[in-house]
């Protein structure tokens, strides 16, 4: 089976490259899904890959370099869930070949680097899919706001409002996500899927971004390879819309001491609606119908979830989506666009943070050309 074709018949051989945390995440999910196998992972460090070997159960192909993967015809699609600041080099290798590929978030730690794997991913052979991991969109909580949303629940969307209040960064190989030279900072790694979430809810790019944040109690004391880990641990993010409607993303990551990790709330003209996670709560109130303290609240859940994982069962069903897409010659639904605006503006917020003002989105966005086709896949 070429990696640019298969049927609804076909069993869809996956790789994984990157067998960590997030990389044993994909291979349980794969495992999973009727139709699909891990046929082949790869790692440079040993012990994650023999973790993965393990995940991966028996006749799995084990690599100790993403080259010999992509060359070994034992796959059909891959999932890259390596270190962000490998992204670039790695992704672009699996551009180079017809082999469907879906990427761990961030797509880059640099708008220059995801504007690249844009242009790299325009000479790829027609129907090899490209899909960034941005999984948030499929949390059933998160999936039924959106739906009232854009079914018109709460009118015209006026105010957006994100709070994730967690733990820290969990310890990952040698602790690169404790370095912001290696994970883009934190709001590129940890909160681009708030703002591609954003995003999707407006159904617009944004204007302008103004951050406030800092490093005030966790990895103070941290050393990795001799340099200090300097990685923001909580932030106050305010996003512009051209047509008026803004966004905050409020972030804590020493708030685990918390009943809810993610609150989401958006307030239209005609009323508001919130998902709380991971008690899966959906509260719709209607201007006119309901008032404070009496609001329609339901719970949701996604029967076609078979495992839950690290991510209420978001990743799983990214899975199912992308290998139906495989299946069906379909257009990604979460594209390389959508993940360079999330990477974008996370370093907008960065950038905003040092600078002590707003930045405008012209200062970040790439070139002129490249922004007016991010517009029109977007719309």
């Amino acid at each position: 089976m070429a990696g640019v074709t298969a049927t609804h018949s076909d069993e869809i051989r996956s790789g994984v490259i990157g067998t960590g945390m997030m990389g044993i995440e994909h291979i349980d999910n794969i495992r999973s899904i009727d139709g699909a196998r891990v046929t082949a992972i790869a790692d440079t460090n040993a012990g994650s890959l023999a973790a993965g070997s393990a995940a991966a159960g028996a006749g799995v192909h084990a690599y100790g370099d993403h080259h010999q993967l992509l060359a070994s015809g034992t796959c059909d699609a891959v999932v890259v869930a390596t270190p962000n600041h490998t992204h670039i080099d790695i992704v672009a290798d699996v551009l180079a070949t017809d082999l469907h590929a879906l990427v761990e978030k961030p797509l880059c730690t640099t708008v220059a680097d995801c504007e690249r794997l844009i242009e790299l991913d325009d000479r790829r052979p027609e129907g090899a899919i490209t899909w960034v991991g941005l999984e948030y969109r499929y949390m059933p909580a998160v999936a039924e706001l959106i739906r009232v949303v854009h079914a018109g629940g709460v009118g015209r969307p006026r105010m957006v409002a994100m709070r994730e209040h967690r733990f820290p960064f969990l310890a990952k190989v040698d602790n690169w996500n404790r370095l912001t030279a290696k994970t883009g900072g934190t709001l590129v790694e940890k909160t681009c899927h708030f703002f591609d979430l954003m995003n999707l809810i407006v159904g617009e790019r944004p204007s302008r971004v103004m951050a406030s944040g800092a490093q005030d109690v966790n990895h103070l004391d941290e050393l990795i390879d001799g340099q200090r880990a300097d990685v923001l641990d909580n932030a106050f993010v305010i996003v512009d819309y051209p047509s008026g409607v803004r966004a905050m993303l409020d972030l804590c990551m020493f708030a685990e001491a918390t009943h809810n990790q993610e609150e989401i709330s958006v307030v239209g003209t005609a009323g508001k609606v919130e998902a709380l996670i991971p008690e899966s709560t959906i509260r719709v109130g209607r201007r006119g119908e309901h008032w404070i303290g009496n609001v329609e609240t339901y719970r949701v859940h996604d029967e076609a979830i078979v495992h839950e994982g690290l991510h209420h069962g978001s990743s799983y069903l990214e899975h199912v989506r992308f290998l139906d897409a495989i299946r069906t010659s379909g257009a990604p639904e979460v594209t390389l666009e959508d993940g360079l605006w999330s990477v974008a503006m996370g370093v907008a917020a960065q950038r905003s943070i040092v600078l002590g003002r707003p930045v405008d989105m012209r200062e970040v966005v790439p070139s002129p050309d490249l922004t007016a086709r991010c517009w029109e896949a977007f719309a």
